[in-house]
């Protein structure tokens, strides 16, 4: 599985942005995609993950302020952030889980800044 994220780049404190990752490969069966984020001198973190079913999970920190959702037919993932804070300021990985498979995208930087 090879994953293309897209979006990044700088936003104002309080606004939003929408990053979308395109997974290409055998994508079919139960899965989970989700995005990961790793701020400069902190350990990648989780930011949200949704399965086949829908069924989503968020980290406490973006709860309410990220949704993620995902289409099937374009395996396509996408992230909606509202309400940015400087700390969202991180290096954003797209991420492909099945089983014990695991795939990464290249990471796409945002920046939250006035």
């Amino acid at each position: 599985v090879q994953l293309q994220a897209f979006g990044g780049g700088l936003v104002q404190p309080g606004g939003s942005l929408t990053l979308s990752c395109a997974a290409s490969g055998n994508i079919f069966g139960i899965n989970a995609m989700g995005w990961y984020r790793q701020a400069p001198g902190k350990q990648r973190e989780l930011v949200a993950n949704i399965n086949s079913f829908g069924n989503t999970n968020y980290a406490d920190s973006v709860k309410g302020r990220f949704t993620i959702s995902r289409d099937n037919a374009k395996r396509t993932v996408y992230l909606q952030m509202n309400s940015l804070k400087p700390e969202d300021t991180a290096v954003y990985f797209c991420n492909y889980k099945k089983g014990f498979y695991d795939a990464w995208g290249q990471g796409t930087q945002f920046t939250v800044s006035s």
